[in-house]
């Protein structure tokens, strides 16, 4: 696992906890004076589409876990020491921040006297601090052991998806955005967070909606990705977890100036260095 990518999700689920829901600052963001908006007839296939969301999937993996597979991601879990307990799973749930919390109580709604039920109590007393009380070496294995269980697999996707996936693309479609701008909107939210703060997911779209217009607004579509792109370089070089952003310039800027605004493979890419490639 690369630790740049690993701690740069955990401040974005940090973030998430507090700040405000990504509608609100949809709505912030779009107050400023703009052309009144138009109904955008989206072509092409969505990112929910399966097989794409299958391909971001693999895309934020190749930058967040240095693989494909992003599958393989349910079952890891460590601390990595930075204050927020231990982080695991698919997307970095952490026992500090509140998420593996909401994580565990909706494995337990869909799958009641689970095997990491009984850690219900101890991650209420955990949550805000890097503590492992109640934890510990058993709860590892515990996790291990769950995530191998398809039901807890689907919980990790179901708070994935309520999370950062979901608002993402809700977001990315109301402002006339095909497949590689949900992407765009998907990544920069795994990284910064939902907020409404000017270093989250909605600081940033509002800063590039001060450079373009959305195509909803009537604005060309690659003159946005780019000011938003950009808008995001800005904010990732402000902490040095996140100063290299290839995933940007050698990824999403790649498939943008090739046109390819429905994220069509094959698909090329370099990220840290490291080349990936997805053909079908």
């Amino acid at each position: 696992m690369r630790p740049q990518p690993r701690r740069a999700l955990r401040i974005a689920l940090a973030a998430a906890l507090v700040a405000a829901p990504l509608t609100a600052a949809a709505t912030a963001a779009a107050a400023q004076p703009a052309p009144a908006a138009t109904s955008v007839q989206i072509k092409g296939v969505g990112l929910d589409d399966p097989h794409k969301k299958d391909i971001a999937m693999q895309l934020v993996s190749s930058a967040e876990n240095s693989s494909l597979d992003w599958k393989a991601q349910y079952k890891y879990i460590e601390d990595i020491g930075d204050g927020r307990g231990y982080t695991a799973g698919i997307i970095g749930f952490c026992s500090g921040t509140g998420d593996m919390l909401d994580l565990v109580r909706h494995y337990t709604d869909l799958k009641p006297g689970n095997v990491l039920a009984k850690y219900l109590p101890a991650l209420k007393k955990v949550n805000g601090s890097a503590s492992h009380a109640g934890l510990g070496s058993p709860f590892v294995k515990d996790w291990a052991t769950a995530a191998k269980d398809p039901v807890f697999q689907q919980a990790q996707n179901d708070e994935r998806d309520r999370v950062y996936f979901n608002p993402a693309v809700s977001q990315a479609k109301a402002d006339g955005l095909r497949a590689l701008g949900q992407f765009a909107y998907y990544d920069a939210i795994v990284m910064h967070g939902p907020g409404d703060s000017s270093d989250s997911f909605g600081g940033i779209r509002a800063a590039a909606m001060k450079k373009a217009r959305t195509p909803a607004q009537g604005g060309d579509e690659a003159t946005y990705l780019k000011a938003f792109l950009e808008a995001r370089k800005v904010v990732m070089k402000k902490e040095e977890a996140h100063s290299d952003t290839s995933r940007v310039d050698t990824e999403q800027l790649v498939f943008l100036n090739a046109g390819n605004f429905d994220l069509n493979p094959p698909l090329k890419w370099k990220v840290y260095g490291d080349s990936y490639s997805i053909n079908s």
